[in-house]
């Protein structure tokens, strides 16, 4: 998979996550066309995968942020004014745009920008404009209860 094909897979899907298990599809088995066992850093083609990573990562058109589990997520532009108008169903920190600077010595260090603040005054007015049933619907089933489908404790997102 280049680049490219990453992105229009992210835009078709909507919201991935990079490599956790949940209710979405992983970018990184997407990348290498199968499931990966373990990390994905000892995959043959993790060079490949972490390049592609960091390429979307830096794409104006994707939101990383840990919206799906508190994993890292891929949200595309397409469902941002959807992810704005349904931000108070999950945890503030979930919904901050994550930066992950890699440092010569080998460490991540995250850079957070809270919501609302990464969010473009267009998508805001988007949001404004969009019902929840809409919304909802365009971020997909997973959103309606976004902690259920993960392990651990279950409980409904906030409704209101």
């Amino acid at each position: 998979m280049t680049c490219a094909e990453a992105l229009a897979f992210v835009e078709h899907c909507g919201v991935v996550l990079i490599s956790a298990r949940g209710p979405v599809p992983k970018l990184t088995e997407a990348i290498v066309n199968e499931p990966i066992k373990g990390s994905w850093w000892a995959h043959p083609k993790s060079h490949h995968i972490f390049a592609i990573v960091e390429a979307l990562a830096d794409s104006e058109d994707i939101l990383v942020c840990r919206l799906v589990g508190g994993k890292l997520t891929l949200v595309h532009r397409r469902l941002w004014p959807a992810l704005v108008r349904l931000a108070k169903r999950f945890p503030v920190q979930n919904v901050s745009k994550v930066r992950q600077e890699h440092t010569d010595a080998g460490h991540h260090v995250n850079h957070e920008i809270p919501f609302p603040g990464w969010v473009p005054a267009e998508v805001s007015e988007q949001a404004k404009g969009m019902g929840e049933e809409e919304a909802l619907a365009l971020l997909g089933p997973w959103a309606i209860a976004p902690d259920a489908t993960l392990k651990g404790p279950r409980r409904l997102g906030r409704l209101s």
